[in-house]
């Protein structure tokens, strides 16, 4: 598991270089979207990537790396606004939102390192396109909830499926990462 460590940090390196980057040419513009739309947004992500997984021409020269990088920073960006709430105007410095990214990484990575740990690293048999479709169900899931209100009977909450979903993006890069050496 000490691998699967090593490889998390180096694939949410990019993905939070990237996440402060933006930050600095767009500021924290993001913090006025209201939790539907960054679901929408992880969603449009989601749905790309499969229909890349399932078409063989593709009209935008991108593959699915970089949609995966956008769900896992779209899903940080919503856990912030689970923890701070939406407001009018930016509101949050490149150094604020860089230490929120941080928290909420470091809790994700302990859910992953928990479930790593019970599950036996099983994600690492699993297909890419598998962790695509597992993403898809947590965002149905999501939009249920957020229907609901917030609500659940015996569900896990809207966090631990942004949590899911960004440990989902983050093997699906580990995976690809092995699959191009």
């Amino acid at each position: 598991m000490q691998k699967t460590s090593e490889q998390y940090d180096i694939v949410i390196r990019k993905c939070r270089d990237l996440f402060v980057n933006k930050m600095k040419d767009y500021g924290s513009a993001w913090r006025i979207l209201r939790l539907p739309s960054l679901t929408d947004q992880i969603f449009i992500k989601a749905q790309r990537i499969r229909q890349l997984q399932q078409n063989d021409i593709k009209k935008v020269d991108e593959d699915e790396i970089p949609e995966f990088i956008g769900i896992i920073n779209y899903s940080i960006m919503a856990l912030i606004q689970l923890e701070k709430g939406v407001v009018e105007q930016p509101d949050l410095s490149v150094n604020e939102a860089a230490d929120l990214y941080d928290k909420h990484l470091r809790l994700t990575k302990e859910l992953m390192e928990n479930k790593n740990h019970d599950y036996g690293e099983a994600w690492r048999d699993m297909r890419v396109s598998s962790l695509t479709d597992l993403i898809l169900q947590k965002l149905l899931r999501v939009k249920q909830i957020e229907d609901n209100k917030g609500k659940t009977l015996v569900s896990e909450g809207i966090d631990a499926n942004y949590q899911d979903m960004i440990n989902y993006a983050v093997f699906a890069l580990i995976l690809m990462n092995e699959d191009y050496q």
